[in-house]
């Protein structure tokens, strides 16, 4: 993964909560370094995602009531977080002057759905470990992931009829 250290830029409009408070600063890009597309048809969560020439089948998980017979979106989030954010430790590993710690390093994510805090519909909460590096170093590297930047501060979403 290369990401450029002035990709992003932290908004200096804040978003507004319902009480009228600032809640914090949205991730916006200054620029487009890359985009992937993906198009998702057929039954949802059990239907079908391509992207690039990768093509799954999607299943609700067994424990939703599916039958757990393909990929589901948790699952491809937790892969994509985990790769970026071993990307970014080796990144600014460079840096450091701990290369070599992180040529090693390993991140496990865990993605949970579930029923959220005082909003219908569901929600993830995920949780990121890392072995074999330091606590700097992962600082460094949670600061420096675009996938962390968007879990922490939110980032621009943009929906409209195609």
């Amino acid at each position: 993964m290369f990401v450029a250290r002035n990709a992003f830029k932290i908004s200096r409009t804040f978003v507004k909560t319902s009480l009228g408070s600032q809640s914090r600063t949205l991730v916006t890009l200054k620029d487009h370094k890359y985009t992937a597309q993906a198009l998702a048809q057929g039954a949802g969560r059990n239907g079908e995602v391509t992207s690039n020439g990768l093509d799954l089948k999607l299943a609700l998980p067994k424990e939703m009531g599916g039958t757990g017979q393909g990929q589901n979106p948790e699952q491809l989030f937790a892969m994509g977080y985990s790769a970026c954010l071993l990307g970014a430790i080796q990144a600014v590993a460079k840096n450091l002057g701990k290369s070599d710690m992180a040529k090693n390093a390993k991140v496990h994510a865990s993605v949970h759905i579930g029923e959220p805090e005082g909003m219908p519909g569901f929600g993830i909460a995920v949780d990121m470990k890392v072995e074999g590096i330091d606590e700097e170093l992962l600082k460094a590297g949670h600061e420096f992931c675009p996938y962390s930047r968007l879990m922490k501060n939110g980032g621009v979403v943009n929906v409209s009829l195609a």
